[in-house]
């Protein structure tokens, strides 16, 4: 995957304006719930649009993936913004390095509908997150796309791009729920691709 995603980097951002009120909305989400001085994991994290999202609040984000062209775009982003509280790492969402409860915030944008086992990862991010803490967990309901961007999307398809779940709000709160992780609290942004914010608080 990581070497689809390397040479399509320098193109994600452009590609990302067809859907573009809807991440931007998606972001600011992020960023409101976010709590001030939290540390962050963004993993699977692109060019680092939730991940610069969340440095406006937090103490210090962990921006992580697998691709190095897309951390490399990140970087560039966060200098132009001026952002200093973080940084960029090579990271495999389903089989993190980090220690349990390293984390205030642990999320993965737009990554699970990709996954064969999405599951994987979700367990990952939570073994991360540290008690008291909140997963953060903002994915595209393929399943709710229009005609015509079901159609842009067969063109992606075309060039190497595909994913796994084409998820509903119905069945994206489904499968987190059945992972029995605690509470699903589940938002939907509606436009051209819907995206669902999802929320688990874990216990302290």
């Amino acid at each position: 995957m990581s070497t689809f995603w390397d040479r399509w980097a320098r193109f994600y951002d452009l590609v990302e304006r067809s859907n573009s009120r809807v991440n931007a909305m998606a972001a600011a989400r992020v960023e409101a719930l976010v709590p001030c001085g939290a540390t962050v994991l963004d993993c699977a994290a692109g060019t680092g649009e939730f991940s610069l999202a969340a440095a406006k609040k937090a103490a210090w984000v962990l921006s992580a993936d697998l691709s190095p062209a897309m951390l490399a775009q990140g970087e560039r982003k966060a200098r132009r913004q001026g952002l200093t509280n973080i940084s960029f790492v090579l990271r495999d969402v389903t089989a993190l390095t980090d220690r349990d409860g390293a984390f205030d915030v642990a999320m993965a944008a737009n990554v699970l509908h990709l996954l064969p086992q999405p599951e994987q990862a979700v367990r990952e991010l939570w073994r991360v997150t540290a008690p008291g803490g909140r997963l953060i967990l903002p994915t595209y309901l393929q399943g709710r796309v229009g005609a015509a961007y079901g159609t842009m999307i067969k063109i992606y398809q075309g060039v190497g791009f595909h994913y796994e779940h084409a998820f509903t709000p119905e069945s994206y709160r489904g499968f987190l729920e059945g992972l029995r992780l605690g509470r699903v609290e589940l938002e939907v942004i509606r436009g051209r691709v819907p995206e669902g914010i999802a929320v688990i608080e874990k216990p302290r």
